[in-house]
């Protein structure tokens, strides 16, 4: 964020103090590949936490090609007709995003939105054609999760803060933070107020524990994660994360082992004896790593203690120093012994780490899609598609009819073609209204048994009226919507 002013005879752009965006979503399914964002709510505020401007709250239209899950609804609340009556265009709200929240050294933040919200967001704006990856790096700008942060003051500083237990098992959930701790939080998984949560439990925490607070904020830097945790000086180090065990904070004592994708990094969890895994075979090991669930239940499945650390995703990481202080070692179940052995361990069997770094590198991320939509991670564009992409973003309608861009990137043709149809239904020809109305019947075909299976399920168990109203709405949605082909087979 900046301003210009002028200086003698000259005008001069200055930059502005960073800034923190909290934020948080309230969407149609659990995966950003296929469900949408429905509301979105965020509040500015400096460095020291307090609010700039006016909130932001709001709906984005879901289109006519989308069957919410009914789950989701039942929690946020949102009705489609809601988000088709006071809601944005994907195209507007991608355009908000960039050019109103996004601004040049703001820090963006929320609760476990490296992992979710981020997703949405990079997927909406990959549909929108614009750039998926430059609102949360470019011109000084970062993101933060304040999940992670609350779990390693949990475990490692805790005092001051009263932290939710429900049935026996520590929680971390926002609704419950605050709610211990006297904070308002009228209305949960309401998205301004989540926001509002989000910000008096950040205010919480800084206060009752600055030095850890201060420390994790500038660790939002890749940069500064590599110094502590890399190859070439390896060392234990202390590492919070949700795949960790909640019975120890989901905190441990991990260790370098090997490369990773992308440039990063594989990592052991020192609270696990490596003789139980160095030895493995590389098809042991590759049993153990695509395990199902049922066969991870069994008692005597030895789990692989490795994960791979990604620089660019704001891992919860401190040094080992951390723990001589407030008596953590006992906090997260471990002694400088244990660690001691368990890392002379490993580093006697180099086999493991190769075995591993193998493993790691060819494993499959997930399902290739023939959706256009959800290929964002196929690949790059190039700097001639850039240009095409950018005149698709900033053409309107009735330049959108008119215009036919050739573009190398396979993925963009059919995503141009959604894009129109969404946002600018009437710039389609005749033709591309046709290959629409074929996509959109084949999509809504493929949701529709879950959907229905799902919309029984709930109306069998809820006479609330509340939620029978969100039965109903669903219900006219979902015929709203239905191509007349996929209407007449019903019949």
């Amino acid at each position: 964020m900046g301003i210009f002013v002028i200086k003698g005879n000259a005008l001069y752009y200055e930059r502005m103090a960073k800034t923190f965006f909290f934020y948080d979503l309230e969407t149609s399914g659990l995966n950003p590949r296929e469900a949408r964002i429905m509301q979105f709510a965020g509040i500015r505020t400096d460095m020291e936490l307090n609010q700039i401007g006016e909130p932001f709250n709001i709906l984005v239209k879901l289109s006519d090609d989308t069957l919410p899950s009914p789950e989701a609804s039942m929690i946020t609340g949102i009705t489609p007709q809601q988000t088709q009556t006071d809601g944005y265009t994907e195209a507007q709200f991608a355009k908000i995003i960039v050019d109103e929240v996004c601004l040049e050294d703001t820090i963006m933040v929320g609760f476990n939105n490296i992992s979710f919200d981020d997703e949405f967001i990079r997927y909406h704006l990959w549909r929108n054609f614009y750039d998926p990856y430059e609102w949360c790096w470019k011109d000084g700008r970062s993101r933060w999760d304040l999940l992670d942060v609350v779990r390693m003051t949990r475990a490692l500083r805790p005092e001051g803060i009263v932290w939710p237990v429900v049935d026996g098992k520590p929680s971390n959930r926002l609704e419950l933070l605050t709610k211990e701790n006297g904070i308002d939080h009228f209305k949960a998984h309401d998205a301004l107020s989540d926001v509002e949560a989000l910000i008096a439990v950040t205010k919480l925490i800084r206060e009752k524990q600055p030095h850890l607070y201060e420390y994790l904020l500038e660790m939002r830097d890749k940069n500064k994660v590599k110094q502590l945790v890399n190859l070439e000086d390896k060392k234990p180090f202390v590492y919070t994360s949700g795949h960790y065990d909640a019975a120890y904070a989901k905190t441990t004592v991990a260790f370098p082992l090997a490369p990773g994708k992308n440039g990063n990094v594989l990592v052991y969890d020192l609270r696990h004896d490596p003789t139980t895994v160095i030895n493995l075979s590389p098809d042991e090991l590759k049993k153990k790593f695509y395990a199902t669930w049922e066969e991870r239940k069994a008692e005597d499945f030895i789990h692989l203690p490795v994960r791979e650390l990604q620089y660019n995703k704001v891992p919860a990481v401190a040094p080992l120093g951390v723990l001589e202080q407030s008596d953590g070692w006992t906090k997260i179940g471990l002694d400088r012994a244990t660690i001691e052995t368990h890392k002379t361990t490993l580093l006697s069997a180099p086999h493991f780490a190769e075995n591993m770094r193998s493993l790691f590198e060819n494993r499959t991320e997930f399902k290739k899609s023939a959706d256009p939509e959800a290929q964002l991670y196929d690949g790059f564009m190039n700097d001639r598609d850039k240009l095409r992409v950018e005149t698709v973003r900033n053409a309107d309608e009735r330049q959108l009819a008119d215009f036919n861009p050739e573009f190398s990137d396979e993925r963009l043709s059919p995503l141009f073609l959604h894009y129109k149809a969404r946002n600018y239904p009437r710039s389609l020809s005749q033709s591309e209204s046709i290959a629409w109305e074929e996509w959109r019947a084949a999509h809504i075909a493929e949701q529709l048994p879950a959907f229905m299976q799902s919309l029984q399920g709930i109306a069998a168990v809820n006479t609330d009226d509340n939620k029978q109203f969100m039965l109903q709405e669903l219900q006219l949605w979902a015929e709203s919507i239905m191509p007349s082909d996929i209407s007449n087979q019903d019949e």
